[in-house]
């Protein structure tokens, strides 16, 4: 068994590849982080945090997106019309180029777990996608997120799936035609809702999407179908929704 999951992550990760911190790799793929068509994560994201926006947790709400890139999300989001939206990233290079997109967005660039510098309650919903597995400590994160959250609040995260990274599993990306990784760490989707269920939180939703068949033809674009048998079955992103406190109106 060891030797067989061995073969898989050589077979699906190559070796070799330089990996930066979440901060510095990102600084970097700011460059062309929104001209990445094909893209399974993103597309798959797109979905499934489409699937997990609700109206009611974001119309009139002032909303945190913790890990907000680029702003890839925002015009769904802005759609919904929240009394404020404002963007949390560990790179300056992403939220550079989400303020070249929404010129009065209100940014935050995050330097420590603690979010120090914000003021308790402040928010009604936070928002992260595509970004849990970035942070370290993901219990003193989640702290901070409940203490910056109102009494009645809203969180919905999406993620690269641990069981995925779990198997070696990287981010990566091309900068100059040296290929990236981004450094990830592996907290298991129940430890995520065991956390924020000790601060008052209960589960309103959960998906997860699994590599199949309707998926198959992002391997064949880049000829690696070997890799797609192998890993067919295995769930690749999640989808959570918790809520503290009374039910929105």
């Amino acid at each position: 068994m060891i030797s067989t999951l061995r073969n898989i992550r050589k077979r699906l990760f190559k070796p070799g590849v330089i990996e930066k911190n979440s901060s510095d790799a990102y600084d970097l793929w700011s460059e062309n982080y929104d001209a990445q068509p094909g893209n399974l994560m993103l597309d798959l994201d797109e979905v499934l945090f489409s699937q997990l926006l609700d109206k009611k947790i974001i119309h009139n709400k002032s909303v945190a997106d913790i890990g907000c890139g680029t702003g890839r999300h925002w015009p769904k989001v802005l759609k919904l019309a929240p009394a404020q939206l404002t963007g949390f990233d560990v790179s300056e290079g992403m939220l550079n180029k989400l303020q070249e997109k929404f010129s009065s967005a209100n940014t935050y660039k995050i330097n420590d777990n603690l979010l120090s510098n914000l003021r308790d309650a402040a928010f009604d919903t936070i928002i992260s996608t595509l970004t849990v597995a970035h942070i370290e400590n993901i219990e003193q994160a989640l702290l901070a997120w409940c203490r910056i959250l109102k009494p009645s609040a809203d969180i919905i995260i999406t993620d690269f799936h641990p069981t995925l990274l779990a198997f070696g599993g990287k981010r990566t990306f091309k900068h100059h035609n040296e290929r990236l990784a981004i450094t990830n760490y592996v907290h298991a989707v129940g430890t995520i809702k065991d956390l924020l269920y000790q601060d008052g939180f209960r589960l309103i939703w959960e998906e997860e999407i699994s590599i199949d068949e309707t998926v198959k033809h992002y391997y064949a674009d880049q000829n690696a179908l070997s890799v797609y048998e192998q890993f067919k079955g295995f769930p690749v992103i999640y989808g959570i929704h918790l809520r503290r406190g009374n039910d929105p109106e």
